[in-house]
C-alpha cells in the first residue's frame, strides 16, 4: 500500500448536528457552562432573558444536551440521597414519590439510602462518608440526627433537608404529632373510653426515631388531662408494620382487663389491629374502637377513623426548600408545618353499655 492508498486521518468537525458542546453553547450566549446547564435543564436562578438567549442559541446549534457532560462541566452531579429509616413503610414510601416528582422536575436524580441500621447509617452521615460527597444534596425523613452528625453535616458542602426533625441549622417539614395524638385520644376519651391501649414503634430499633415518642407523649397527656393514669400493661410494641400491628392487639386484649379502646400510632398498625381483632372474633367498633394515624390510602376502605397527614406534600416541600438551598445568596432557614386532621369514621364509637 502505497502512502497514496492509505486511509487519511480525518479531521472531526464541530457542526451544527455534529458535536457541538455545552461550552460553545456558553460562548456563543456569553454566559457560563454553569448557566447554561441550568437554562437548558428547566432550574431555578436564571433570568428570563437570559435563558430564552441560550435556548435560541441551543436551537440554532442544534444542541442537546447531554445530562452526563454537563453535569461534569459543573462540578455537579445533580443528585440527592433520600434517607429512610425503612423502605417498606407506606409512609416513607409518599414521601419518597413527592420528593422525586419535584426533583425530577428539576432535572435531578435520587437515590434512596436505607439507614434501618447502624452501618447503613455510617455509610450515609460518617464524616468521611464517600457516598455522601457524591451527593449535591441530602434529604432525611425521620432520621434523628445526634448532635455530632449535625455539626458534621453542618460543615459539609452538601445542602441538607430534615423531616419529622426541627434542627437550627437545616430547613425542615414537621407536623405536630403530639398535638395530633393529643386530638386522636381526646376523641377516644369523649365517646366514653377510660382503658385505652396504645401501639406504638420504637422497642424494635436502637436508632434514634424520635416521631412515636412524640406521638405517645400526646397520648399519655390527654389521659392525665382526663384524670387517668398511664398503664404500661395497655401499651405494646408494633414496629409500624402490619403484623406487628396484629400482634400488638393480641397482646393487649389477652390482658386481665383489655382496653376498650386503642389508639396505634401508624395506620398499618391499626390494620393489623383490625384484622387480629376479627381473628379473636371482636367487633369493631362495638366490642374495641381503634384510631390510626396517617390516612393510608386504604384507610377509607378499612372506615378506619385517622389522624389524616400528607406525606407526598411533605416530601414535595422537602424537595423545594433543597432546591432553594442553591440560590445565591441561600435563603434564611425554613421550618414548615404541615396540617394534620382527626378524621372520624367507622371504628369508633362508644364503649359497649356507656
Amino acid at each position: 500500500m502505497t502512502p497514496t492508498d492509505a486511509p487519511k486521518r480525518r479531521t472531526r468537525t464541530r457542526t451544527r448536528a455534529d458535536g457541538i458542546t455545552i461550552e460553545e453553547v456558553a460562548r456563543r450566549a456569553n454566559v457560563s457552562v454553569a448557566t447554561v446547564s441550568r437554562a437548558l435543564r428547566g432550574l431555578p436562578n436564571v433570568a428570563p432573558s437570559t435563558r430564552s438567549r441560550v435556548e435560541q442559541v441551543a436551537r440554532d446549534l442544534s444542541y442537546q444536551v447531554d445530562t452526563y457532560a454537563s453535569r461534569l462541566a459543573t462540578g455537579r452531579s445533580d443528585t440527592v440521597g433520600l434517607a429512610v429509616p425503612n423502605i417498606n413503610s407506606w409512609y416513607f414510601a409518599q414521601v419518597a414519590a413527592g420528593v422525586e416528582a419535584v426533583l425530577a422536575d428539576a432535572g435531578m436524580d435520587v437515590l434512596l439510602h436505607s439507614v434501618g441500621d447502624g452501618a447503613g447509617r455510617a455509610r450515609l452521615l460518617s464524616g468521611q462518608s464517600p457516598v455522601r460527597r457524591r451527593l449535591d444534596g441530602l434529604i432525611l425523613i425521620d432520621v434523628l440526627l445526634t448532635a455530632t452528625e449535625i455539626r458534621t453535616l453542618a460543615a459539609d458542602r452538601v445542602h441538607v433537608v430534615t423531616i419529622g426533625q426541627w434542627t437550627e441549622e437545616f430547613p425542615s417539614v414537621t407536623v405536630d404529632n403530639r398535638a395530633a395524638a393529643l386530638a386522636a385520644t381526646r376523641h377516644l376519651l369523649d365517646l366514653g373510653h377510660r382503658r385505652i391501649g396504645l401501639i406504638g414503634g420504637s422497642a424494635h430499633t436502637s436508632l434514634p426515631f424520635d416521631v412515636p415518642g412524640h406521638r405517645r407523649q400526646g397520648y399519655v397527656e390527654a389521659l392525665l388531662e382526663a384524670g387517668l393514669d398511664y398503664h404500661a400493661d395497655l401499651e405494646a410494641d408494633g414496629g409500624f408494620s402490619v403484623k406487628g400491628g396484629s400482634e400488638a392487639m393480641v397482646h393487649l386484649m389477652s390482658e386481665a382487663r383489655p382496653p376498650s379502646a386503642v389508639f396505634a400510632l401508624s395506620d398499618e398498625m391499626a390494620m393489623g389491629a383490625l384484622q387480629a381483632a376479627g381473628d379473636l372474633g371482636l367487633a369493631v367498633p362495638g366490642d374495641v374502637s381503634i384510631v390510626g394515624f396517617d390516612d393510608h390510602e386504604l384507610a377509607r376502605v378499612f372506615g378506619l377513623t385517622t389522624v389524616r397527614q400528607d406525606p407526598e406534600w411533605h416530601g414535595a416541600t422537602a424537595g423545594r426548600l433543597l432546591l432553594g438551598l442553591g440560590d445565591d445568596p441561600p435563603p434564611e432557614i425554613s421550618h414548615v408545618v404541615g396540617d394534620t386532621r382527626l378524621l372520624v369514621r367507622a371504628t369508633t364509637a362508644p364503649p359497649r353499655g356507656h
